[in-house]
């Protein structure tokens, strides 16, 4: 059986393709991706007859300096929680549109980044990227309304507890959209 240039050519794409998917290889090549799709979806809010209440505000978090805090004191306020981790591509991909965010709402939104990682390797990824975000830990369980199967995951509540963005995924979170429901939420 002799071997084309056709077989030769599709084995180069398969290894290339699976070099990419399935090896650490791959990381960059995905968050450059991520960071194209998070360009494009910008999150949108829920229908106010779709929206859940979060009604059980008890988690209790630690951030990078050790101190503990509970969701529970963020009642009341405009919060925005997103789970990510440092070995998640799409996660990777939209911090720095949060990082944008935070810098202009920081003072008036309550942001929760909670990491799903080892507290040194999120600690490098920081240091290494020049990222000052709030970072916490989940130190009890998460609370129903808010558990997800997947990361990253960002869900803004409003000021009476109802959660009225809830995304799984890469998104650019520093949209024109997002920076008005923002406004929103913080007037009401």
């Amino acid at each position: 059986m002799k071997i084309t240039k056709e077989q030769i050519s599709n084995v180069i794409w398969i290894l290339a393709i699976v070099l990419i998917l399935f090896t650490p290889l791959g990381f960059y090549p995905r968050v450059w991706v991520n960071k194209i799709v998070a360009t494009i979806i910008s999150p949108s809010a829920i229908d106010e007859d779709e929206q859940t209440v979060l009604k059980n505000y008890n988690w209790n978090l630690v951030d990078l300096d050790g101190n503990q805090t509970n969701l529970e004191s963020m009642k009341g306020e405009v919060v925005l929680i997103n789970v990510w981790a440092t070995w998640c591509p799409p996660c990777v991909a939209e911090l720095p549109g949060f990082v944008q965010l935070y810098e202009d709402y920081g003072e008036e939104v309550t942001f929760a980044f909670v990491a799903n990682d080892q507290k040194e390797k999120v600690e490098a990824f920081l240091k290494k990227k020049g990222y000052d975000l709030p970072i916490y830990f989940q130190v009890s369980a998460t609370p129903t309304v808010l558990e997800s199967g997947s990361i990253p995951v960002t869900y803004i509540i409003d000021k009476q507890g109802n959660i009225v963005v809830d995304k799984t995924g890469a998104a650019n979170w520093n949209s024109d959209k997002t920076r008005s429901l923002l406004e929103k939420l913080i007037s009401e």
